[in-house]
């Protein structure tokens, strides 16, 4: 994806941020939560992350922030299914994000484009093909721990389905859709 828009993935793992980090600049949008979180906060804060909640009073404020950070040429990262999983299914992607692409549109910063992205970890011989997920009530401790001792590490593949424009959808949740169906491709 050139210029300003939202990448949307499935969500595996705290090591997505640093897959797709690597991948090109990028901003997160992230619950509020980590932004308290000892370590992993100070870099969401230092990387511009966007902190939301999941709250239906907070919902229109939190859209018009992130179609104002769209208009002003930002490339914004969304995991729309809502948590994270063991990386064997992507759950369906949630529209009320991708509303604020629409906004974006209208409020007349161009037509709004939204990249789906498919992550797909491979694990290194002899392990589970879900070592790399982080997902439930797992410790993050333990996580990191494992993955960083492990003797052997594997590899992720990132798959970029080709830009979709907004206006081509009649709504957020056609727009959920088609970005879940092509994710679910390649994950």
């Amino acid at each position: 994806m050139r210029g300003a828009g939202v990448m949307v993935a499935n969500h595996v793992s705290w090591l997505d941020i640093f897959v797709l980090n690597a991948a090109g600049p990028v901003a997160f949008v992230s619950k509020s939560e980590v932004a308290a979180w000892p370590g992993i906060g100070w870099l969401a804060r230092a990387t511009g992350t966007v902190f939301i909640t999941r709250s239906v009073r907070d919902a229109a404020a939190q859209r018009r922030m992130i179609a104002e950070r769209l208009r002003g040429g930002d490339r914004l990262v969304i995991f729309p299914e809502g948590t994270s999983t063991d990386g064997q299914q992507v759950l369906p992607f949630k529209p009320t994000l991708l509303a604020a692409l629409f906004d974006a549109e209208a409020g007349g910063g161009g037509a709004a484009q939204v990249q789906p992205v498919s992550l797909r970890y491979i694990a290194p011989q002899g392990r589970d093909a879900r070592f790399y997920g982080w997902w439930g009530d797992m410790a993050f401790g333990g996580h990191l721990l494992a993955v960083l001792a492990a003797p052997r590490q594997g590899a992720v593949a990132l798959t970029f389905h080709p830009t979709l424009r907004v206006g081509a959808f009649a709504d957020r949740k056609a727009l959920a859709a088609a970005c879940t169906a092509q994710v679910r491709t390649a994950a």
